[in-house]
């Protein structure tokens, strides 16, 4: 251990902002988290279902506070995004080079998940699993994937988005949620007029909305997370940002989605609730961007304390392994729920926490205590899989030592692996 840590800090070069790998892993690490927190699979009759706690205990929505993190995500890929064009055009490469290299890397991992997928759910289907249960389980792999394909689609539109200040996609959000929520849409937006009104209403308090309203809301899919990506391009394009910064968009943002939850309606949790009328998640509503706001400002307040304690190369280490396989990580982690799941289902029955519906503290206690379970689980996953995230050496690197290959995912270990400084 002590010489792999020895090789990542020897890799790194000196001008790396190591705090910045560090905030995407930890956005990561809370996604996974908080899926694994708030995700269940109920054996019912023969079947599988899908269930969340903040169904039956909506007093656990500040979980979702801590764990929905994917705005940081957008703030760091936005300002890794940037510096990479930047240092691409530097360099000569062209767009096409540059967007396919970063596109190959992003979705040959993916590749891999969906063939396993596709043979696992054949298989399922023919020794006799149910329909339902096979499309409840596919839909949780699935679920993730809509965010690799925001991501890449802001990926593909860098180069305009270095341009773009962050008010203006704040502003399609905003506008977005009054044509959905306000008088045109639902009556009001005292309460948010339909917010609060039942799933069978549309959400609008019984009030019936334009069928097109409801599409509209789609288009905060794109403008609600561009709001943290442009805030990393600008970041990447002005330099560090103040303290003064962090704590506008920490207090802007809180104060905003608190005064969103208590007096217009909104949901408190931040990610989707199974038979709520109205999530924040999808599509994304202002609360959930202004939320997303908020969390940027706690990560660039971060950076300072980060930065000093990454200067320990055993907790760098740690950073740049999981920076590295992050990909694999976030694609696998609902497989190793499930892995463990359907061994538990096939070894015992139903178990609590684990099969279980999750309506009490009971269940919350049992499902903390199976977290290790899905790591070992995702453990073994990252060992079979890495490979399609981080690639096969080159021609030119079969039979050099260990040291001169990549270590980290933006790291310089040797000369040769030059092309590879910068990548995210």
């Amino acid at each position: 251990m002590r010489e792999v840590v020895r090789r990542i800090e020897s890799a790194t070069p000196p001008d790396r902002d190591r705090a910045v790998d560090a905030l995407r892993a930890f956005a990561i690490l809370g996604v996974v988290l908080g899926h694994w927190l708030v995700t269940a699979l109920v054996a019912d009759s023969g079947t599988v279902r899908g269930s969340s706690p903040l169904r039956y205990m909506p007093q656990l929505a500040p979980i979702s506070w801590v764990f929905q993190t994917l705005a940081v995500f957008f703030l760091v890929g936005g300002q890794v995004g940037a510096r990479s064009y930047a240092s691409a055009r530097a360099r000569g490469t062209t767009y096409g080079e540059w967007l396919g290299t970063r596109m190959a890397r992003l979705f040959r991992p993916v590749a891999a998940v969906m063939v396993v997928w596709a043979v696992a759910a054949g298989a399922m289907l023919a020794s006799g699993v149910g329909f339902e249960t096979v499309q409840t389980l596919y839909r949780l792999i699935l679920s993730p994937l809509w965010f690799l394909l925001v991501f890449a689609a802001l990926t593909a539109a860098t180069p305009l988005v270095t341009r773009l200040h962050p008010l203006w996609p704040l502003a399609v959000v905003l506008y977005v949620d009054l044509f959905r929520f306000g008088p045109t849409g639902s009556g009001g937006i005292g309460g948010i007029g339909g917010i609060g009104g039942s799933e069978g209403s549309g959400g609008s308090g019984g009030i019936d909305r334009p069928d097109w309203l409801g599409w509209l809301g789609w288009l905060n899919v794109g403008a609600g997370w561009l709001v943290p990506y442009c805030l990393g391009a600008l970041w990447a394009r002005r330099g560090m940002p103040g303290r003064t910064t962090g704590w506008a968009l920490l207090v802007g943002g809180g104060a905003a989605t608190a005064v969103l939850i208590l007096f217009a309606g909104y949901p408190a949790s931040m990610v989707g609730v199974p038979g709520a009328g109205i999530s924040n998640l999808d599509p994304p509503t202002l609360a959930a961007v202004t939320f997303g706001l908020a969390q940027c400002g706690a990560a660039l307040l971060l950076l300072g304390p980060l930065r000093r304690r990454l200067v320990r190369p055993g907790t760098w280490a740690a950073v740049a392994l999981l920076n590295l396989s992050a990909m694999t990580v976030f694609l696998w982690h609902q497989t190793a729920m499930i892995a463990v799941t359907a061994l538990g289902l096939w070894a015992g029955g139903a178990l609590p926490g684990l099969h279980t519906v999750p309506d009490g503290t009971g269940w919350v206690l049992a499902r903390l205590g199976w977290l290790p379970l899905f790591a070992m689980a995702l453990l073994v996953c990252w060992a079979a899989f890495r490979t399609y995230e981080q690639g096969r050496p080159r021609p030119y690197e079969q039979g050099r030592p260990r040291q001169s290959r990549r270590v980290v995912s933006e790291g310089r270990p040797a000369p040769e692996a030059e092309a590879e400084v910068r990548r995210a």
